[in-house]
């Protein structure tokens, strides 16, 4: 009973939802197939997400991301990676800013990001970008970025500098950001117990050394532990409702999103962004590639509104979930929609689905692989004199 009350205070805080996210950068020695991987549970008020490929143009490079549906005009992405195996993503910050720049200049991460995604193609070029473009950047947040040579970074950047966070230096080999940044302002920020509840739940991975993207979609993002409370309601099965205040997913999570880079030599075509649109809890997860036919059509941008089917689906599934609409009753979840003792909760039943969409995605992988080492080891014909 004490534990539901100490839960239940915590609406006092629910009243002001922060834009926030939950992220990680993995090195590939810590992954079961050598690989590194980035994954960012996003959050924001915007619900309806999609992702599109953006073909090659004036000396940019084709890249895939994940854009807002009322982005008609594809100013800002979210997450992504372009043909070099170069790939970014952001989570807000709210420690760093301590300048004037009004806010209306303010928020342009995602443009930021998706000119890194047509120039960059390693980590150094985008720390290059971020030294040569114009000041102030008009952002306040923490980048991560991975490349096809095994380089990942957090940079901590504001509008006139950034820190940099480098992967290698790591001595665990993971990097993990919520919504405050290690060198910002101290205690400041949002973000710390998702934080917390992030390190805990990763802690028997890195300690195995076998990291997956399931390992992200699957488990932190339809994970209802609580780092503060202590206690992990995922499969409490005494519980029916919950606050949605503080653990991983949240009613405004709207994509979990794995970035699996290459090992160095192998061709960046082969990065894989898996993604599972729409509250995490209640998504499916597919796997998109900048190939022909790379993008599912199921969550590519349709119709009048530009919402992508896939993230309908799951938003409908969603409204399930969060089914009280008067009063407060848009911050309570319904657990036992998610979790429950006869299996048929939407976690218990996608997480099998999706494993078998990854068993899928890994066999197309492992052709195209097989395919690009043949034409690689393909001796050139000499030309006759």
């Amino acid at each position: 009973m004490k534990l539901r009350n100490m839960l239940t205070l915590l609406l006092v805080a629910c009243a002001i939802q922060a834009l926030a996210c939950t992220s990680a950068i993995v090195s590939g020695r810590l992954t079961a197939n050598g690989r590194p991987l980035m994954w960012k549970n996003r959050d924001t008020n915007d619900m309806n997400n999609r992702v599109k490929r953006i073909d090659a143009h004036d000396g940019c490079y084709a890249f895939v991301g994940l854009f807002d549906a009322r982005d008609r005009n594809d100013t800002a992405v979210w997450m992504g990676y372009n043909e070099k195996g170069f790939a970014i993503m952001n989570t807000a910050s709210y420690n760093l800013k301590s300048d004037t720049v009004p806010e209306k200049n303010m928020d342009r991460e995602g443009v930021l990001m998706k000119l890194a995604l047509e120039k960059c193609a390693t980590v150094a070029d985008f720390e290059q970008l971020l030294n040569t473009q114009p000041k102030p950047l008009g952002v306040e947040a923490n980048f991560g970025v991975i490349d096809a040579q095994g380089c990942g970074a957090y940079f901590e950047t504001c509008n006139f500098s950034y820190t940099k966070y480098d992967l290698n230096d790591a001595p665990n080999g993971i990097l993990m950001r919520t919504n405050f940044s290690m060198s910002g302002r101290t205690d400041k920020g949002m973000g710390y117990v998702r934080y917390e509840s992030e390190k805990t739940l990763l802690a028997p991975h890195v300690a195995r050394c076998d990291f997956t993207p399931a390992v992200f979609t699957e488990e932190l993002s339809r994970s209802f532990y609580h780092s503060l409370l202590g206690h992990d309601f995922t499969h409490d099965t005494s519980m029916t409702w919950l606050v949605d205040q503080d653990f991983i997913p949240r009613r405004i999570s709207t994509a979990t999103t794995v970035i699996e880079g290459v090992v160095p030599g192998e061709s960046p075509l082969l990065t894989t962004m898996w993604i599972g649109l729409g509250y995490p809890p209640c998504a499916d997860v597919m796997p998109v590639w900048l190939w022909d036919g790379g993008v599912p059509i199921a969550l590519q941008g349709q119709g009048v509104e530009n919402h992508a089917p896939q993230c309908d689906v799951v938003n409908a599934r969603k409204d399930s979930v969060f089914s009280i609409t008067r009063g407060n009753g848009k911050h309570y979840l319904n657990l036992s929609k998610l979790y429950n003792a006869q299996g048929t909760g939407y976690c218990q039943v996608l997480t099998a689905r999706n494993m078998k969409a990854y068993e899928a995605g890994y066999a197309e992988l492992a052709k195209r692989r097989a395919q690009y080492s043949r034409l690689k080891a393909k001796p050139k014909k000499r030309r006759k004199k």
